[in-house]
């Protein structure tokens, strides 16, 4: 985004609406994710359109959702959201593995998806490395998390729930990957360059005021609430 274009986002219009009632308008409503998928094989996002086949889920998947809910909704979120380390041996006094019965059934009936030990120390270095960025405590100096957006594009109902909006720079799009090193591969993999330019297509022209479109903000992490920057504004 050029540093001299002006922007003032109203963030008003961002919606707020749990992740679950998000995606179960999945039906009516076309996302970035459904068009990479229809992209990729038209046949298989009919049978995903219609519930015959489900997404799959794993780890790595828990850990990047996980993620963006602590660092850009806050610990609060967090905590609600996740069901998290797991029961202690009293033998050892030390947690049970995520590969044990005891972990199995403890996970089973917690309600809510469950983070071991291991994996919520993975997340908390990753909220500390996103407090040490300037640029990322820069961009989630201000803003809204997770804000749904609404609006017809060519005739088709479309929706997006946007990682963070900051009202004068405009989208900030939180990824994870399990190698920085491989990230670029990661980004043409999974289409990362596609959902931004559907990104800029889809915003309402309410949206930015002033400027007539805000570009992407720089891929970079979020900041964590908790030490004092990434305040929300309402």
């Amino acid at each position: 985004m050029s540093e001299h274009m002006d922007v003032n986002i109203d963030l008003s219009i961002l919606e707020v609406e749990p992740a679950g009632e998000y995606h179960a308008k999945a039906d009516r409503f076309l996302s970035s994710h459904q068009l990479l998928d229809f992209i990729r094989c038209p046949w298989l996002h009919r049978k995903k359109s219609i519930g015959l086949v489900e997404d799959s889920d794993s780890a790595s998947y828990l850990i990047g959702r996980a993620a963006h809910v602590r660092i850009l909704e806050g610990r609060e979120a967090y905590e609600t959201a996740f069901a998290l380390g797991g029961p202690v041996n009293p033998k050892t006094g030390k947690p049970f593995g995520s590969g044990t019965k005891a972990f199995a059934e403890w996970a089973e009936v917690q309600g809510k998806p469950v983070l071991s030990h291991d994996q919520m120390d993975l997340i908390e270095q990753m909220a500390s490395g996103v407090a040490m960025n300037n640029q990322a405590v820069d961009l989630l100096l201000y803003g809204r998390s997770e804000g749904v957006v609404r609006a017809e594009y060519c005739g088709t109902p479309c929706q997006i729930r946007i990682d963070w909006v900051h009202p004068h720079r405009g989208i900030v799009d939180f990824k994870t990957c399990d190698d920085l090193t491989w990230f670029e591969a990661d980004a043409r993999r999974y289409g990362y360059h596609r959902q931004a330019l559907r990104q800029g297509h889809q915003r309402l022209p309410r949206l930015v005021q002033g400027a007539g479109q805000a570009g992407h903000s720089p891929r970079r992490p979020g900041a964590d609430r908790e030490h004092g920057f990434g305040r929300r504004h309402e």
